[in-house]
């Protein structure tokens, strides 16, 4: 968890029941509020004109949702969506940040975790650069695994469905389906039980 929960209530902090597909935040509205995940997955997107969705992250329990644009005047420019039933920690931004004014090690934290989040997605930018498929997911399974501290062969389970990965890569799903049984067949992942082992 990023921030304490019992530090974000005693701030003011507010516990939000969001159900699947309900917005936590939506593209091109202010910010007003920290938001951290008590528990469920949410996924930062954004629908394209064609109606094609692009997925940045998925951040789950005990991550923060849309911190950065605290910082700034701008408008959001991703939606927050959860994708499945959550609890949601909401605390508005001016506690929010009176909060880690007072205390530099709660900033400190922060910045820790927007660092790992952006290394994360440059690797992910150049990956996506690439019209190789393979490349792609390769990127990604690696990304995660390192995310995760994994390093021995096969000892990380994607969280992902394929049509998870898919957009998560601005690929197709049957391309991510073909693309996975083929690095299954090169002895670069395993499939268990329809889980993907990398």
């Amino acid at each position: 968890m990023i921030i304490d929960e019992d530090l974000l209530f005693a701030s003011g902090a507010v516990l939000y029941n969001i159900k699947k597909n309900d917005y936590i935040f939506k593209e091109q509205t202010v910010p007003k509020y920290y938001y951290q995940i008590q528990k469920g997955k949410v996924k930062i997107n954004n629908y394209q004109s064609e109606g094609k969705e692009f997925i940045h992250s998925l951040p789950s329990e005990g991550h923060c949702v849309g911190e950065t644009f605290l910082f700034s005047e701008e408008r959001y420019p991703v939606n927050a969506v959860a994708m499945e039933d959550c609890k949601i920690i909401r605390l508005a931004k001016s506690n929010f940040i009176r909060l880690i004014v007072s205390d530099p090690k709660l900033l400190l934290q922060l910045y820790h975790y927007t660092a790992e989040r952006m290394r994360y997605r440059y690797i992910m930018l150049n990956h996506l650069t690439t019209t190789n498929p393979f490349t792609k997911l390769v990127g990604l399974m690696d990304c995660l695994k390192n995310f995760n501290k994994k390093t021995k062969p096969f000892s990380y389970e994607i969280p992902y469905t394929r049509q998870e990965m898919a957009s998560l890569t601005g690929l197709r799903v049957e391309t991510v389906i073909r693309s996975i049984k083929k690095l299954e067949k090169e002895n670069i992942l395993k499939i268990e039980n329809g889980k993907i082992i990398y």
